[in-house]
């Protein structure tokens, strides 16, 4: 069900596929992100890296109480602090989201899906 937004100008729908897609696309450009996770694991547990172009798989718009939340699946980079990186990651997607779209978000969740050892 896409968010209804009202100006004076009229009213304006900003679809969930939009709202993963701007969240998703924040939560790249945040340091020691290596890249969205697949929210549905395989059975052996292995979690799988999506492109650019897979954002929304690894992001879960809900509406709680008419309260925004966002679900973040993430792999993060071996050697950073994932407190800091989740931390900076939430900030950011709030941020954006507010920015963008005027958007008041109740949460961010982070899903630390896997740690990656970049080369």
């Amino acid at each position: 069900m896409p968010l209804q937004l009202s100006t004076e100008l009229g009213s304006i729908q900003v679809s969930d596929h939009c709202i993963a897609i701007i969240a998703g696309s924040a939560a790249m450009d945040c340091y020691g992100l290596v890249g969205m996770a697949s929210r549905k694991q395989l059975k052996d547990g292995i979690a799988e890296l999506l492109g650019r172009d897979n954002l929304t798989r690894g992001v879960e718009v809900r509406r709680e109480n008419e309260k925004l939340h966002i679900d973040l699946y993430i792999m993060v980079s071996y050697g950073t602090k994932i407190s800091e990186v989740a931390h900076n990651i939430q900030s950011k997607v709030k941020y954006v989201l507010n920015d963008v779209i005027g958007l008041q978000v109740e949460a961010v969740h982070i899903i630390v899906q896997d740690v990656r050892v970049l080369k």
